[in-house]
Formats: C-alpha cells, sequence, structure tokens
C-alpha cells in the first residue's frame, strides 16, 4: 500500500493515504460523477472529493458529519431518488447518486 496523498478533485476534507490500489467505485455527487474506492462508506467517498457531505435543511449551512460512527444524524446524505442514509455507516456501491442539498421539510 502506498502512503502517498491523493484528493484529485483539491476540494474534500478527506485525503486519502491508504487502500489508493483499492478497485474503484463510480458514484455521483450533485450530477457529477465521482470515484471512491472499494470498502469506502458513502462518507468517506464523499468527503474524499468535498468539503461537506450536504446543506442543513434548518440554515443551508454545509454538514461533514459530527460522530462519524453512526449515533448522530448529522451525516445524513440525500440520493437522487429522495432516499436518506446514513453516510458514516453505509458501505458505497456502485452507481449511487447523492445530492448535497435537502428539499425543505426533509427534516433529519
Amino acid at each position: 500500500m502506498s502512503a502517498q496523498t491523493s484528493n484529485q478533485s483539491g476540494g474534500g476534507q478527506f485525503y486519502r493515504r491508504y487502500r489508493q490500489d483499492e478497485k474503484p467505485v463510480g458514484f455521483s455527487l450533485n450530477g457529477v460523477a465521482q470515484t471512491g474506492r472499494h470498502g469506502d462508506t458513502v462518507l468517506t467517498a464523499i468527503m474524499a472529493v468535498s468539503s461537506h457531505v450536504r446543506h442543513t435543511e434548518f440554515t443551508g449551512e454545509n454538514r461533514a458529519g459530527f460522530c462519524l460512527i453512526g449515533a448522530c444524524q448529522d451525516c445524513y446524505v440525500m440520493t437522487e431518488e429522495g432516499q436518506r442514509i446514513r453516510a458514516c455507516t453505509t458501505p458505497l456501491q456502485e452507481g449511487m447518486r447523492f445530492v448535497t442539498t435537502m428539499p425543505m421539510g426533509a427534516g433529519v
């Protein structure tokens, strides 16, 4: 495994230092094709290419997860189909499609 730092888009908060040789997993964030790695959670994959996982539906501020272990609700992310998932405990799967802005009234 390489300990080399990788951040393809330059805008992510997480920087991949290990597992760079794992199988790529394609996903979409706000309509833009992105690539995570086999074994990533949705949170890890999104935070490797973005500074946040969503905008809060209450104030519009960026949210990036809080506890990172599934105990809070700060990392909920919306799929393009309108389903909310907990990003920190959901494994990334090929073809998943996410949006960072939740519709008003979606509530967490």
